[in-house]
């Protein structure tokens, strides 16, 4: 349960639609820096369905990169200089947008952090990598219907989870044109061009619409997965949040830190998790927060881990809290 990705291979109509674009003539090229026309038109499409049919948006505030890893480093890259400060909320990671922990920032929130980023001239950045996964589905916030959203936020997305094609790396950047058109001369020198396959294949015509229901299908199985974890979780481990395909955990061993607790459940329980102390920013009076992902477990290995957590407890030797 440490690494978050997709249980399942992605819905049959894309298995068929990439067999498809693998063979086409066009596959084998390059392709525009910012990525294909039509799955940029396509998108636009489904991010209206997802911040409502108000969200003003265009091809053209879009750019496709090699994976949302790359859609970060090249927003940072452009709007960055050496021995600038970029603000990461905690826990974090300094190579990469902020670790994934299953907490979900209400739109209130996202709201609030825009408008202080707004009044100070910074460049708000949002990875909203699992957006799709919100349940009941809700927008995740109504930044894109302002007239003003171009100034200073950038949003980034990966085709990952919610299309369950991790392999294809495929990602994208919405920002304004002008700043697109900078971040075009980076993702030219880094990437080239985004992966022609995936992006020729999403595009056929009304895909990304018919793969709506797969999508939410998964979401809805996920958030029953959380649910049946945190009814077979021990008391003694505190959910601290849980969203996306993760939980973030509170263990229960006094004054022991969550990399020793990590390396004991993965060595003498067979459960591997993330320490919260990888994610940086740990406080080191708590370092007692252990990070699950349930996206790519069954339900039966979602209760034995639970049950294995118990055990933990007796046979580890530790005190409890």
């Amino acid at each position: 349960m440490s690494q978050g990705v997709p249980g399942t291979p992605p819905n049959l109509s894309l298995q068929n639609a990439l067999q498809t674009a693998s063979a086409t003539r066009q596959s084998f090229g390059y392709c525009p820096a910012q990525g294909e026309v039509p799955l940029r038109s396509a998108l636009v499409e489904e991010m209206k369905e997802i911040y409502g049919r108000d969200a003003d948006l265009a091809a053209e505030d879009i750019a496709l990169t090699v994976g949302c890893n790359m859609a970060f480093v090249a927003s940072i890259m452009s709007i960055a200089d050496a021995g600038d400060e970029v603000i990461l909320p905690r826990p974090c990671r300094e190579t990469h947008a902020p670790p994934k922990t299953g907490a979900i920032y209400p739109p209130s929130l996202i709201a609030s952090f825009a408008s202080l980023a707004a009044e100070n001239n910074i460049a708000l950045i949002l990875d909203e990598t699992y957006r799709d996964f919100l349940i009941p589905r809700t927008p995740p916030h109504l930044l894109f219907t302002s007239p003003t959203w171009r100034s200073n936020l950038i949003h980034l997305y990966s085709f990952s989870k919610s299309y369950r094609i991790p392999g294809h790396r495929l990602g994208c950047i919405v920002a304004s044109p002008t700043l697109i058109t900078q971040i075009i001369k980076i993702l030219d020198t880094l990437q080239i061009c985004p992966p022609r396959i995936p992006q020729i294949a999403l595009a056929q015509s009304g895909l990304l619409q018919e793969l709506r229901a797969d999508i939410h299908g998964t979401a809805e199985q996920v958030a029953k997965r959380h649910q049946l974890f945190r009814e077979h979780l021990s008391k003694r481990w505190e959910i601290a949040s849980q969203g996306g395909y993760y939980a973030f955990v509170r263990h229960p061993f006094t004054g022991v830190g969550s990399a020793e607790v990590c390396e004991r459940l993965a060595k003498e329980m067979g459960v591997v998790v993330l320490p919260g102390a990888f994610f940086g920013g740990a406080d080191s009076n708590d370092d007692r927060w252990v990070r699950f992902s349930v996206a790519n477990v069954d339900d039966e290995k979602v209760k034995r881990v639970c049950e294995r957590l118990v055990e933990s407890e007796q046979g580890f030797g530790w005190e409890l809290s």
